[in-house]
């Protein structure tokens, strides 16, 4: 028995198979070049690329502490005061390393992001080694947590920046 393209049930299969086996590669490099090409232009002053990726309900979640970023940030404006406190800080980052998981309607991401600062007279006043972990529905996040290799610095970078006079975005 064929089907109409004139394959056999085990062949169909067969063509099932490499192309799922094809596809979550191909999808895994689709995502690292837009986050990249997003983590890019955070780095140069502008979340907004970032920032569209969020569902509307999306919530951020951040390690507590003393410190601006603090706590869980519900909603895209939540989200956008979040980014705009990162690039006011002067942060940037890097992502190292994606890994991909699930159905593309329902992804769940795990990237290793590598964030630093730099002060004014080029001190280094930042640097952390973090996990995001992210999950989307139909292409939008609507789920981000991040985990730090260090919680303790920053909190310290909080104090330098009062210090510089750099204040959160309320």
């Amino acid at each position: 028995m064929q089907d109409r393209r004139g394959l056999s049930p085990s062949s169909a299969a067969t063509l099932g198979a490499c192309t799922a086996l094809l596809a979550r590669p191909l999808l895994a490099r689709a995502l690292l070049v837009k986050l990249g090409r997003d983590v890019r232009a955070l780095n140069a002053g502008d979340y907004r690329p970032l920032l569209s990726g969020y569902a509307n309900g999306a919530v951020l979640r951040f390690n507590e502490g003393e410190h601006r970023w603090t706590g869980e940030h519900r909603g895209k404006a939540a989200i956008e005061r979040f980014l705009r406190d990162f690039v006011g800080a002067g942060l940037k980052g890097e992502i190292r390393e994606l890994w991909v998981a699930g159905s593309p309607w329902r992804l769940t991401l795990v990237a290793r992001f590598d964030a630093h600062a730099t002060g004014p007279n080029g001190e280094e006043l930042y640097r952390n080694r973090t996990v995001l972990v992210v999950r989307t529905r139909w292409g939008r996040i609507v789920h981000h947590e991040d985990f730090y290799e260090d919680t303790v610095r920053i909190g310290a970078f909080e104090a330098r920046l009062r210090e510089l006079g750099v204040r959160p975005d309320t």
